[in-house]
C-alpha cells in the first residue's frame, strides 16, 4: 500500500489532535479534576496522621488529673521549652508506643496554645 501526501497529512493530524487530546485532558485533570501524583496524596497522609497524632497528645494532656497544674506550668514558662514540658509529661506518646515519633510534641505545644487562648 501506498502512502499519499493526502494519507500523510491525515495520519500527521490525527497524532498530532490525539497528542494535543491528551495533554488537555491531563491539564484539565490535574489543574480543576483534582488529579494528584502519589507524592502529593503521601504527604497529605502523612499530614493527617500527624494531625491526628496531634489531637491525641492534646486530650491526653487536658485528660490528665493533674492538667490544671500543667497548663499553669505551661503558661509560666518560655514557650521554647513548652515541648520540653510535653515531653516530660508522655503526653506526646501515642497509647501503645514506648517512644514519641518526632515533632508531635512541638505540633501538640501549638494544638494546646491555640486551645487555652480560645479558653476551652
Amino acid at each position: 500500500m501506498t502512502i499519499t501526501p493526502e494519507m500523510e497529512l491525515r495520519i500527521k493530524s490525527g497524532l498530532w489532535g490525539f497528542v494535543s487530546g491528551a495533554g488537555i485532558a491531563m491539564i484539565i485533570g490535574f489543574v480543576w479534576g483534582g488529579w494528584m501524583t502519589s507524592s502529593s496524596t503521601q504527604k497529605m497522609s502523612e499530614d493527617a496522621v500527624q494531625a491526628n497524632r496531634v489531637a491525641i497528645c492534646v486530650a491526653q494532656f487536658m485528660g490528665d488529673p493533674s492538667h490544671k497544674a500543667a497548663i499553669k506550668e505551661f503558661q509560666g514558662m518560655e514557650s521554647y521549652k513548652r515541648s520540653d514540658l510535653i515531653e516530660k509529661g508522655g503526653w506526646d506518646k501515642m497509647p501503645g508506643q514506648e517512644k514519641a515519633v518526632w515533632g508531635v510534641s512541638s505540633a501538640c505545644v501549638a494544638g494546646l496554645e491555640a486551645l487555652i487562648k480560645t479558653g476551652a
